[in-house]
């Protein structure tokens, strides 16, 4: 494999843990919105476009370390 090939990767993964890293901080700002509060409130969780920001910030980020430390 060529050694321009392991540099693709360890930018692929810098580029996914920093956009893991904004989508969780999206989420967590969003879930400090008005409506967020009223169902978390009622429902006791958060709403699911907040938790679909956590949960797709973290899945991208852990794969980012993965292609980050790949090699």
């Amino acid at each position: 494999m060529a050694t321009g090939s392991g540099n693709t990767m360890k930018i692929a993964g810098i580029i996914l843990m920093v956009v893991g890293a904004g989508l969780a901080i999206w989420g967590f700002q969003l879930s400090g919105s008005v409506g967020s509060q009223i169902t978390q409130a009622v429902t006791g969780s958060d709403t699911d476009k907040v938790m679909t920001f956590y949960i797709t910030g973290a899945v991208s980020f852990v794969v980012g370390i993965y292609l980050f430390a790949k090699n």
